[in-house]
């Protein structure tokens, strides 16, 4: 695959911006295509785990007298930012493991008429939507379990650009672990990061409310999970003491910055191999 990737990257460097928008848009078209058949594994891959965390936390205790009445409030957008950024990473992270190990499909992709590195952004970019599709159908989700969520439409700007940010920031998080981790180690993988990117991201707390655990409130602003979940608590619950919203869409931005240039690098590496 070296040599074929090479010449055709030599080649199709000279390619015309005009011809490789249309070729990355076809890329992408086709992509949306397939997922409309995979609207089942969309929805096992990113919302089964929020789905449950929303029921037990914001319906099961409540109902208990183990939470406040009003805490699925403060959870909801929690749990939007979390099924975003795990519909993200996984859309990115396991179709390239597979793609680089056992289906070779991206051998095809590689020989289209673009540079490697805007098939790799095609990749992010698909990772999103879904994870954007996925947040989307959160909301009616959430109303049901919940019987309302939180809602203004003075937010849905800050919800939008935060959740544009979040998503890009799973993609491009997936496309760093899926380039750099083996096959075989792709299940410890998720082990070792979904954990500690459940629990630190801020999606079942506010970051301020932790000023009396002061170690944990640093160990959590390392996540940036926790930026997206607080821009959407800005949005949502403004009521809620949360992190300046310009802090938090910077601290994403911050994110998607450096995890897409090491997913890009990671990925024209193994298109070379």
């Amino acid at each position: 695959m070296t040599g074929t990737a090479t010449a055709a990257g030599r080649v199709l460097a000279a390619r015309p911006p005009a011809r490789s928008t249309g070729v990355f848009l076809a890329l992408l078209w086709r992509d949306v295509v397939v997922a409309r058949h995979e609207l089942t594994t969309i929805l096992a891959q990113g919302i089964m785990q929020p789905f449950f965390l929303l029921f037990v936390f914001g319906r099961v205790l409540t109902s208990l007298g183990y939470a406040q009445a009003g805490y699925a409030h403060v959870l909801f957008p929690g749990i939007v930012a979390l099924t975003v950024v795990l519909t993200a990473l996984q859309s990115s992270a396991l179709p390239l493991v597979l793609d680089f190990s056992f289906s070779r499909e991206i051998e095809d992709r590689l020989l289209a008429p673009i540079p490697t590195a805007l098939v790799a952004i095609e990749k992010i970019v698909f990772a999103a939507l879904r994870a954007l599709f996925a947040g989307v159908l959160m909301f009616p989700i959430g109303a049901l379990v919940l019987g309302g969520i939180p809602w203004r439409v003075a937010g849905l700007p800050l919800l939008l650009a935060g959740s544009v940010l979040g998503a890009l920031f799973g993609a491009a998080l997936g496309m760093t672990l899926g380039t750099a981790i083996s096959p075989a180690k792709i299940s410890t993988m998720f082990a070792l990061i979904l954990t500690p990117l459940l629990f630190t991201g801020c999606t079942q707390y506010p970051w301020p409310s932790l000023d009396r655990l002061r170690w944990f409130q640093v160990l959590t602003a390392a996540n940036p999970l926790t930026y997206y979940s607080e821009t959407m608590r800005a949005a949502l619950v403004p009521g809620v003491p949360h992190m300046y919203p310009w802090l938090s869409l910077l601290a994403l931005a911050a994110a998607v910055g450096v995890l897409s240039w090491t997913g890009l690098r990671g990925f024209a590496r193994r298109a070379q191999d």
